[in-house]
This record gives C-alpha cells, structure tokens and sequence, in this order.
C-alpha cells in the first residue's frame, strides 16, 4: 500500500486487525500522521514485518505500533526520541529509524530482543557511551553519517565501539567528526583526548599539585637564592636615590671624587691598612681611595653611605678573602657595585684575591660573587716579595683615570 495517501495511523491498524495472516504490511510514502492522546491502534496480531518509512509520524507512532512486531521501518520520518514507558515491543528484532532527528541513541528498555538498529542521517552529536552495555542482543549499529561532536563523551563512546568487538556497522569510513570546525572531516578513529584533558577532577587536583610544586619550588628558590634579601636591597637602593634626586636634583650629574671604593672585612683591614692603601695613595699617580672609616657621613645609614661611595668611585676593589664571603656589609657592597655595573654597564670592578677562597666556604647566596670570580680575571696577591711591583702597577694600570683638580689635593695632604 505504499505511495498512496493514507493519513491516519490508528485507522491502518484497525483496517488490519481482522486480517488474520497478515505478515508484512508496506505503508512507506504516505502521509500517515499519529497524534496519540486517547486514540487506541489495534493491529493483527499476525504482523511481523510493517514499512511506515517516509511519512510523517512523530514521536507518538511508538504508542501505536503492533505488539509482536519483528522488524519496524520507520526511516525518514519526524521522529526526534523513542520515548520511555511505551507498550514493549518484546518480539521486535529490527529496527530503522534512519533520517529522522534522533539527538542520540535509543536504549533497549523496551526492545529486549533489539539485535540490528539503523539510526543513519540523524542529529547526533555526541552518541550515549553505555549503548553496547544497556542493548546487549545488539549485534549490529549503524550510526554514520550523523553530525558527531568530537569531545571528551564522544571518545567514551569511541572506547566503547572498540570494546564491542565490531558491532558498529560502517565504521570507520561513515563516522567523521562535524564539529569543532577545526577537527570537521576527521574520522571518529583518529580523533584522541587524554585522560587529563576529560576528567574535571583529575584535571582539578594535577593543576593544584602542579601549583603547589611551583610554589614549593619558587620558595626553594627564593631561600636557596636569598631573593627576599635581593629585593629589599633593591628597594632600599631605589629609595636612596629617589632621596638624593628630591634632597640634590644639581648632584646628580655626579662629578667622581674617587679612584677606587675600597670593601673588605675587617679581619683584613691590617693588610688594607699596611699594603693598599701606603702603595696606591702615596707615590707618583696618586691614587685616591673611598675608605668607610673616614668617608662615611656620619647621620645616614650605612646602605645610603655604601651606595654614595660607590656612587662617587670610578671603580670599586674588592679584598677578597675567605674572611669577606663571612661579613654582611662586604655582601651589601658587592650587590649595590653589581648593580651599577650592570645598570651604567661599566667595568668598575677589581678583583683582588688576598688568600684562595674554596668554594665549598661561599655561601648560596652569593652566587653573583661565584658568577663574578669564574667569568672576571682577578688580581692575586703574590706570596713572593719579588712579584708584588708588578701587582701593584697592574692595579694602578686598572683604576687610571684623572679626577676633577679639586679632588686630588688630599693626595698632597697624605704625601
């Protein structure tokens, strides 16, 4: 009875209900409607096979379908879900519900001997992962050429084709993914996700142990490297020179009033006092030295007298020495010469190496001292008597400059 024009469902059935050997019934291509409601269907109970394709029947039509059906076609239809709590279709083996608008898989609650469903030319987007498990009889699914969404619920369903053992007809050729844009035309079997990238708390707790390591680290790093002790020298280096530029903006065109600023510990200070200081600054090229104890300004604090010192030095000497590496204010005086060496991008250090440093005694934190020594040449003080004219001439070679008339008269005073 196909291509006619028959509009009522429930009226076919009763038109069939005393056809007592009807088997199989074609009503494909008509205009065959089901509203349901109160109206009642009653079909031969003799019907095994019914073609109800390309008419247009909704939902409903499951409300009116003969009880011992055994293969239903009910392809290009309006059909958008198989509705639950309907009359079970116990007999029913085959089942075709191609070019409709499922949005996903029908579950077997109510065809328990469900063993070929066609659900082609759907709206399915991301099909249910646990179809295999709810419809076990299922021997064959034919699900492609349907609009699938590739993400994480799609790959459990991937995961579950594979553990069905082929009972996806088609595959993989008629399953590609449609959306996103990006991954459109990709088959469903090239298309992979990580267990990280799918599981919210697994993702959760990785980024917060992930955060916690860094943190962790970062502290480590922060009290391995002493950066609290870095920034708060920083931040007092700052504060001293905004001070200076609000108190004497005219003195910051900085006229050099010394050769060389001296750092040492004070455990060294008889050799500063009875060797540096007699051979640089008296003599011919006199050389003028910036000494904490008698050029420090009494009324400021020690880092604002460190950083002026070495503010007005064209260079800064360093008395390195197992006795430096353990004082505080040598490490302060270091960190404020490196800083300007790298911010006037000068070459304002020298290097002496009174005594061989090991460099098990050198602290962490003085790694800009263990850069310095490993990439800088440093001048040695000789044991032998014989060698030290020659220390000495390299010494002066390496702080040549001529100052400013007036800054050279304590040189007179001190010949």
């Amino acid at each position: 009875l196909q291509k006619n024009k028959f509009e009522s469902l429930p009226k076919v059935s009763f038109m069939t209900s005393h056809m007592k050997s009807l088997k199989y019934l074609d009503m494909s291509s008509n205009l065959l409607h089901h509203e349901g409601a109160d109206v009642q269907c009653q079909w031969a109970e003799s019907l095994m096979e019914l073609d109800l394709s390309s008419n247009q029947l909704t939902d409903a039509v499951f409300e009116c379908l003969p009880v011992n059906i055994q293969n239903l076609d009910l392809q290009n239809n309006q059909i958008s879900s198989v509705p639950r709590g309907m009359a079970e279709l116990k007999g029913l083996k085959e089942l075709n519900l191609a070019s409709n608008r499922l949005a996903d898989l029908p579950g077997c609650g109510s065809f328990t001997s469900l063993e070929f469903l066609n659900v082609e030319m759907n709206s399915i987007l991301t099909p249910s992962a646990d179809f295999f498990q709810s419809c076990p009889r299922v021997r064959e699914l034919q699900a492609g050429k349907n609009p699938f969404k590739c993400s994480c619920e799609l790959r459990d369903f991937i995961r579950g084709e594979r553990q069905s053992g082929g009972r996806l007809f088609g595959w993989p050729a008629a399953y590609m993914c449609e959306y996103p844009e990006d991954l459109r035309g990709m088959q469903l079997k090239d298309f992979h996700l990580s267990e990280l990238a799918c599981n919210t708390v697994l993702l959760l707790v990785t980024a917060l142990l992930l955060t916690l390591v860094l943190v962790a680290v970062v502290a480590f790093l922060c009290i391995y490297l002493d950066v609290p002790w870095y920034v708060r020298m920083t931040w007092q280096w700052t504060q001293t020179k905004r001070r200076a530029w609000h108190n004497h903006p005219a003195e910051q065109e900085a006229v050099l009033q010394f050769h060389a600023f001296i750092s040492y510990s004070e455990r060294d200070s008889l050799w500063v006092k009875d060797e540096l200081i007699p051979s640089l600054e008296k003599g011919e090229g006199c050389v003028q030295l910036c000494l904490h104890e008698r050029n420090f300004i009494p009324g400021k604090s020690i880092v604002e007298n460190i950083i002026n010192c070495i503010e007005k030095s064209y260079k800064s000497i360093f008395v390195l020495s197992p006795n430096f590496v353990q004082s505080e204010w040598c490490h302060y005086e270091l960190y404020f010469a490196h800083h300007k060496l790298f911010s006037e991008n000068s070459n304002s250090l020298i290097l002496i190496l009174l005594e061989p440093i090991p460099p098990y005694v050198i602290p962490a934190r003085y790694h800009k001292l263990k850069a310095l020594m490993a990439k800088r040449t440093y001048l040695e003080w000789p044991k032998e008597r014989s060698k030290r004219a020659l220390f000495w001439a390299n010494l002066r070679a390496a702080i040549n400059i001529n100052l400013p008339m007036a800054d050279g008269r304590r040189c007179e005073e001190a010949d």
